[in-house]
């Protein structure tokens, strides 16, 4: 009921005629577009330090507690771990190895398939980097290499989690077992923003992958790819 009265004592300022009405909406309107001074001098050392605190105080997060945490999950113990943003999801049962110098977005989210007779498993290369709400959904193996770089809102979709009889999606059913596939990522492969790869796919070493391209066949080493489905546009082998 307050928020009813609220709401209508809002329309009420905003549409009536009446001299309390619009003397209402002649303080809101002064209120929202009020503004102090602008003091450069004050407000620059202001907003530096804002930052630096703001960035002391997601460090000692990160080194103390979500780094540690998200180790927890991992098969092995990486060196140079970096998770910037916070701590990334982990769904599902799900085997993890991790190399060194990796650098992972919070905003990632890696599942592992619920059914089937065997455990998920993602293996990651040293010196990787994936970005900003990337997800990777491993159905029985996912594979990245060496030196590989994984921009945001990336797919790397080795399990769909919905069967394609209609009727089956409609009783809740998962997907089946032809519609799982490994997915490898072979050393210096770059995915640029936006690439979604399908289930059973391998890419070669040094391919670069442009944005907004969907992987369904195998790739070749070192070529240019782009498009949906994606193509090769031209080697990089000189």
């Amino acid at each position: 009921m307050q928020s009813f009265s609220i709401h209508y004592a809002k329309q009420w300022a905003k549409t009536s005629d009446n001299w309390l009405a619009k003397l209402i909406k002649k303080a809101w309107l002064a209120v929202k577009s009020a503004e102090v001074p602008n003091l450069p001098l004050v407000f620059n050392v202001l907003y530096h330090l804002h930052v630096l605190l703001k960035q002391c105080f997601s460090d000692v997060l990160r080194i103390l507690y979500y780094t540690p945490i998200f180790k927890a999950r991992l098969s092995n113990q990486p060196k140079k771990l970096y998770l910037y943003g916070g701590l990334p999801v982990v769904i599902g049962s799900l085997d993890i190895y991790m190399g060194d110098r990796i650098r992972l977005a919070a905003m990632t989210t890696i599942s592992g398939r619920a059914v089937g007779n065997r455990v998920p498993k993602l293996v990651i290369g040293d010196n990787v980097g994936i970005g900003w709400r990337t997800s990777i959904s491993v159905g029985h193996n996912v594979v990245i290499g060496d030196n590989v770089r994984i921009a945001g809102d990336c797919y790397l979709a080795g399990y769909p989690g919905h069967p394609v009889d209609a009727q089956a999606r409609a009783k809740g059913l998962p997907d089946t077992e032809e519609q799982v596939g490994d997915i490898v990522l072979y050393d210096d492969v770059w995915l640029a923003t936006g690439v979604k790869v399908m289930p059973g796919v391998t890419i070669g070493k040094g391919t670069i992958v442009a944005a907004g391209s969907v992987v369904t066949k195998d790739l070749p080493e070192y070529v240019l790819v782009a498009g949906s489905p994606a193509k090769v546009v031209k080697s990089l082998k000189e």
